[in-house]
């Protein structure tokens, strides 16, 4: 290897060695740290990065938080981004929090932090309070009219609470059942339509953050429209199902006579049978009668003028009976 190939190596070697030294021993952040009053030995510079610790997050917010005015401790700071906390979020919340008057620890930012919620957020929520608009609400007064409401909910954050606390679903899910109370309570859908403050008074009243992460400020009524008339529904539901019922009773009881109908039918017809096969037997018998020496000729004439008689009288009774009806 000739003299330039060995100063080509030489060079590359060097260019390694001191990329690897700044690596390890970021001078420049050192240097910060130092004007910005922030004592951090070198060596624990070079542990940050064998922990696997990116000395740049560390530093800079050990440096926001002194010229905040607040003392944090570096190794505090490395726990917790060891722990897979968002350290920057943390500090730059210790520091509104300190800015705001508002309590808030190391301890207990880390702990929200951890617990998956953005304390820098909460904070600012604190100082901010947050809207929240809900879904329609429906709901139906005494008297059967339906209501459709929306509310706007005002919140603010409680640092407290942020940890084990519940979120937004619970508190549209319990202000959304308030607002259901409060109007199937009213007499009236006038009544609430009048006076929609009604429902936000009544529904303050019930404390529904309790146990969530926030801290309900007012609760106002945006919009209220008109639905269906709930109780005219269900009296025409009512109707239907007692005709549908009348029905089928009229139904069966028709069916019942057409059966009563027939069996009257198969009986008459079958005493016709009878008195038919009876009256057959009839010249039999007045054949037997003769021979027999029962029954004269007289006797027969008799019979006969009385049958005659008989029918002659049935006749004028039913001429009678007509006349009677017209």
């Amino acid at each position: 290897m000739d003299g330039m190939g060995i100063i080509i190596v030489l060079g590359i070697v060097v260019i390694v060695l001191l990329w690897l030294f700044l690596y390890f021993i970021p001078l420049g952040l050192w240097f910060s740290a130092v004007f910005a009053r922030v004592y951090v030995p070198i060596g624990q510079l070079i542990g940050m990065r064998i922990r696997k610790v990116p000395p740049g997050i560390i530093i800079n917010a050990l440096i926001s938080a002194t010229k905040a005015g607040l003392q944090l401790n570096r190794d505090d700071l490395e726990a917790h981004y060891l722990a897979g906390g968002n350290v920057r979020s943390v500090v730059n919340a210790l520091i509104s929090a300190d800015k705001a008057n508002i309590t808030l620890d190391f301890k207990a930012a880390t702990a929200i932090d951890l617990a998956g919620r953005d304390v820098l957020e909460a904070v600012q929520m604190s100082v901010n309070p947050k809207v929240i608009n809900t879904p329609p609400v429906t709901a139906v007064a005494k008297d059967g009219i339906q209501l459709v409401a929306k509310a706007r909910v005002t919140v603010r954050a409680n640092i407290r609470q942020l940890v084990g606390g519940a979120g937004e679903e619970t508190v549209l899910a319990r202000v959304g059942e308030g607002i259901v109370s409060s109007i199937g309570s009213a007499e009236s859908h006038k009544s609430v339509l009048e006076n929609p403050d009604f429902i936000s008074r009544v529904v303050l009243e019930k404390g529904l953050d309790a146990g969530t992460a926030f801290e309900i400020l007012s609760i106002d009524i945006a919009d209220i429209d008109i639905g269906k008339n709930i109780g005219a529904v269900l009296q025409m539901d009512q109707a239907n199902a007692d005709k549908n019922i009348a029905q089928a009773k009229a139904e069966e009881r028709r069916a019942m006579a057409v059966a009563l109908e027939q069996e009257m039918k198969a009986k008459a017809q079958e005493a016709r049978a009878k008195v038919i096969e009876a009256e057959v037997q009839i010249p039999l018998a007045m054949a037997e009668a003769f021979k027999a020496g029962n029954l004269g000729i007289m006797d027969y004439y008799r019979m006969k003028n009385i049958e005659a008689d008989t029918k002659m009288r049935d006749s004028i009774q039913a001429t009678d009976s007509k006349g009677k009806k017209k």
